[in-house]
């Protein structure tokens, strides 16, 4: 498995992630002994970066994780890393109902996943989005104190913009900024990208794959099964759906003269983007998996990444990557 390293502080990670989100929420109907395997799967061929929510079916997904490295074999489970996600506040439906950055929240919230996950730290531990109503400083504040307490070992953030970075930088080290970034989701090349560059601080890429829009594997007759937060979605909604699978079959073309998959061109062009990026896929089957892992074996030459241009130009996509009232939330588009 080849590695990269997140952030001037040095940490170690694979090259890809795996995003455990969709193994206990939002997709719809999940499959336990197929996730377990998957994560499985991942740790065997190297991956060591398992990021996860305290939010992702409150808490199912950290005992799910916890359930996986349990049974792995303990060679495996030495190496794995947890990157999670606190703060999101829920109601027993599963609707959101806001953001807590207090200090005191965020030890509360680390003490529940540590006993979640079963582990003795929490590798990465960051916000998943900025509470308005407390300074970031504050936060990140509480993470360092949970460092020094040896609860948790690196600071990260999450979709925040640049003036933020900036601010939470200044309190104390960080290892990375979490972000969708994808051929149709490229914001970050404007500012958030040259600031995380400028302070050391690493990217960890989710939405690679945008949710598996640009997977090569959605099509506009395909259903959606209750509870799958897509059907919300913009970019895969009417006329936006049309136009923005357009832009896949584009890009088909280009995987097909690879001789590769059109997810693993996404994947691949991600990972290209720089050596201080480590992208997360949320793959919930084995096969998928496999299919994914395989772009660390894409090599993308010069023509190959303009003919990936010319067929998916930044800013072409159709629709925002959420729901307006979703995208209110994050500080990074503002």
């Amino acid at each position: 498995m080849q590695t990269r390293t997140l952030g001037s502080n040095g940490l170690r990670t694979s090259a890809l992630g795996l995003g455990c989100m969709g193994m206990s929420a939002l997709y719809g109907r999940t499959d336990r002994a197929e996730s377990v395997a998957t994560i499985h799967a991942a740790l065997e061929a190297g991956v060591t970066l398992l990021d996860t929510g305290d939010f992702y079916g409150m808490g199912h997904n950290e005992l799910l994780i916890n359930e996986a490295l349990r049974t792995a074999p303990a060679a495996r489970r030495e190496q794995a890393l947890t990157s999670v996600k606190f703060g999101a506040l829920r109601t027993v439906e599963g609707g959101f109902t806001g953001i807590d950055g207090r200090p005191e929240a965020v030890k509360n919230f680390a003490a529940y996943s540590l006993q979640r996950l079963g582990t003795g730290h929490i590798d990465i531990y960051r916000l998943a989005r900025l509470d308005p109503a407390v300074p970031i400083e504050e936060t990140v504040g509480a993470v360092a104190e949970l460092v020094k307490a040896g609860h948790v070992r690196h600071i990260g953030l999450s979709e925040v913009g640049a003036g933020t970075i900036r601010r939470a930088a200044a309190v104390a080290p960080v290892s990375d900024l979490q972000i969708e970034y994808s051929l149709i989701s490229r914001g970050i090349e404007d500012e958030i990208l040259p600031v995380c560059r400028e302070l050391g601080i690493g990217v960890t890429a989710y939405g690679v794959l945008s949710r598996g829009l640009i997977s090569g594997n959605w099509s506009r007759e395909r259903e959606l099964a209750p509870g799958d937060f897509r059907g919300m979605s913009p970019r895969f909604s009417g006329e936006n759906l049309d136009r923005n699978l357009d832009l896949v079959e584009a890009l088909r073309r280009v995987a097909d003269g690879k001789g590769i998959t059109v997810a693993q061109t996404a994947v691949a062009w991600v990972l290209s983007r720089g050596e201080d990026i480590v992208p997360l896929v949320g793959a919930r089957t084995r096969e998928r998996l496999a299919e994914s892992l395989a772009a660390l074996d894409v090599t993308l030459d010069a023509d190959d990444l303009e003919a990936i241009e010319q067929a998916v130009p930044a800013g072409s996509a159709a629709g925002d990557r959420y729901p307006a009232a979703q995208m209110a939330h994050l500080d990074s588009e503002k």
